[in-house]
């Protein structure tokens, strides 16, 4: 088989990389190792930045986004048993989110992609990465386990492949450097069968631990609790998960949490990790392949489209006009972003998790960090900013 851009993942960063590419033209060729009712049935978090709902609907993708997501104004910082909004509507001059889940976003684009004849190889096995280094790289896979090597030559490659994946271990450990913090603590999430608690996201900080008031849709809502990393979910009836959210999430004006049947429970690590370069010779990476972010920022997916839209911009101008200054600085100009919202996300994460080493006088100093930025106006827009999200392309 013969490809211009040959991408390994099916997960936002490969799929809407594929789509922008076609967009403009340019043939790949996406291949993902699990089915496609795997990743589609996958729930997955989803909170997207303006940028993110300008971009998929630019790339004629957002319909059903428009029509079922739900665009949300502002965030709630709740601490000392009382709610505090952060208007970001207002204070970023109108700019918002919008809360649509991952896996709607993928089948979204996978639709897309089959609509226009896009080649998506479900179920692969086996798959490497050949001549890197080289002006025709090569994807080697096999359809399915047990099956035939097969081969595709490749102008260029991305890897989309996630933190897991092979490629990010192809670009060599003497020009790679691997940055990465792990947290102590980690997210006991699940799925509640119940009506929204509260018309926004809410982030509370308490004694206890922080949590998390989300939501997925008028029936389904996503609940979070901070928990040791060690810990079991088999540790965590139905009951005590209740009895914990409304401990954490209880105002003094008699906040009403709405319980329901909990239908999915797990425990999700958190990190943050980032790859320096994103590129090696005519390899390159774009979104968890490259970077990781704790939720507590909503990231995650964010950064994914910013790192394809760069991408993708460069592979034009080569295709279009034969220049590669966009291509060759592809990694500076992706990273650029990526620590910012490193940034974001660590500064999130400090201020609303409680640590078992926190000493009375560090904890005094994250509620006067929470009082500042709910009752500073500067303050509280630079959190908009963040939260509504920085320019696509720094």
């Amino acid at each position: 088989m013969r490809t211009q851009v040959g991408i390994i993942g099916a997960g936002p960063a490969g799929l809407m990389l594929s789509h922008l590419l076609h967009l403009q033209g340019i043939d790949s060729i996406i291949l993902e190792n699990r089915s496609r009712e795997e990743i589609e049935g996958t729930i997955r978090a989803g909170v997207l930045e303006q940028g993110s709902v300008d971009l998929m609907n630019a790339a004629g993708v957002g319909e059903r986004m428009m029509r079922e997501g739900h665009c949300h104004h502002g965030i709630e910082l709740r601490f000392n048993r009382q709610g505090h909004r952060i208007n970001m509507h207002e204070l970023t001059e109108g700019k918002n989110v919008t809360v649509y889940p991952q896996h709607e976003v993928i089948k979204d684009l996978v639709a897309a992609r089959l609509d226009s004849a896009g080649e998506i190889y479900f179920g692969v096995d086996d798959v490497s990465l050949h001549g890197l280094d080289t002006e025709l790289p090569k994807i080697q896979f096999r359809p399915h386990k047990g099956a035939e090597l097969q081969e595709i030559l490749c102008d260029y490659i991305a890897g989309c492949d996630g933190f897991h994946g092979p490629s990010r271990p192809n670009i060599p450990v003497n020009i790679r450097v691997d940055y990465q913090k792990k947290y102590p603590f980690g997210w006991l999430g699940i799925l509640a069968e119940a009506p929204p608690s509260a018309p926004e996201l809410v982030y509370a900080n308490h004694d206890r631990g922080f949590a998390l008031l989300s939501t997925r849709s008028p029936e389904i809502q996503r609940l979070y609790l901070q928990v040791d990393i060690t810990d079991n979910i088999a540790n965590w009836s139905d009951d005590r998960i209740w009895t914990e959210l409304h401990a954490r999430l209880e105002t003094h004006d008699g906040f009403n949490l709405i319980e329901g049947p909990i239908i999915q429970k797990s425990i999700l690590s958190m990190r943050s990790f980032v790859c320096d370069p994103m590129q090696y010779g005519r390899l390159f990476l774009a979104g968890d392949a490259a970077h990781i972010v704790p939720p507590t920022g909503a990231k995650g997916l964010n950064l994914a489209f910013a790192d394809v839209q760069v991408l993708a911009r460069g592979l034009q101008q080569l295709y279009t006009s034969g220049k590669n200054d966009l291509l060759a600085q592809y990694s500076h100009t992706a990273l650029r972003r990526v620590w910012k919202a490193e940034r974001f996300s660590s500064y999130m994460t400090s201020m609303l998790h409680r640590h078992a080493e926190h000493t009375p006088f560090e904890r005094g100093i994250q509620l006067a960090e929470l009082e500042y930025v709910t009752t500073s106006r500067v303050a509280a827009a630079s959190l908009a900013e963040n939260y509504v999200g920085l320019p696509m392309a720094l």
